[in-house]
């Protein structure tokens, strides 16, 4: 994986521990981009401290659903198990105390054990998904015509238009990335979006999200993915 000026190959290549920002409904995905305005003085430390280092910050969603995040405390909620390693490749000070800063997702992680402390914001220990640092390619595998179709009976059913020039010349594995990174569902789809196994799957699990969304909003799904 070549992100900025860095290549991921192997597992000495990632840290052992890394900063988490938690933040719900947040979805990165290896090669992705995530734009993030960031303001809170411990957040505006994390990412002081990663430009100093390794300039990477592992993004992840609170847990969310039954166990929500304010059941544990404001400041340290349960987290989902999974996330995904972003890469500060984008940086610029605001004048006004902010940052607006971009992450290029490298790969998913799982956690394991929090780091202790005097820092402001969290780290922990991770296990990385070694396999998205890999150059398989596994684009033709994606159902491009099924995704197409969703993505289209979506954009129908809300009256939005595409740049379809550029998803036409776009690849599957960013078809499907991106369309996941922007989808509007929320933090439960995102998870299950981020954990998908593979393209295929992330792809098929995108088709059905959408489905299910148009069939509970507007009904007669089939006839519109036709």
């Amino acid at each position: 994986m070549h992100v900025g000026n860095a290549r991921y190959l192997k597992p000495a290549d990632l840290p052992e521990t890394i900063p988490v920002f938690p933040l719900t409904g947040a979805l990165l995905l290896p090669g992705g981009q995530l734009p993030l305005n960031i303001f809170e003085p411990r957040y505006l430390s994390m990412f002081d401290d990663a430009l100093a280092s390794h300039r990477l910050i592992g993004m992840v969603q609170p847990v969310f659903g039954e166990r929500r995040a304010d059941e544990t405390g404001h400041d340290n909620p349960e987290l989902c198990k999974v996330g995904c390693i972003g890469r500060i490749t984008s940086f610029a000070e605001t004048g006004d105390g902010r940052y607006v800063v971009s992450l290029t997702g490298v790969c998913r992680y799982r956690l394991l054990q929090e780091a202790t402390g005097a820092k402001s914001y969290r780290s922990f220990r991770i296990a990385p998904f070694i396999g998205d640092l890999s150059a398989q390619d596994d684009e033709n595998t994606v159902d491009r015509d099924a995704l197409l179709a969703a993505f289209k009976a979506y954009l129908d059913a809300n009256k939005l238009e595409a740049d379809w020039e550029s998803v036409e010349r776009a690849s599957n594995t960013t078809l499907v990335n991106s369309m996941a990174m922007m989808s509007p569902y929320g933090p439960a789809e995102k998870q299950a979006l981020l954990e998908a196994p593979d393209l295929k799957t992330r792809a098929e699990t995108l088709i059905a999200i959408t489905e299910i969304v148009l069939a509970r909003s507007y009904g007669d799904v089939d006839t519109r993915l036709q």
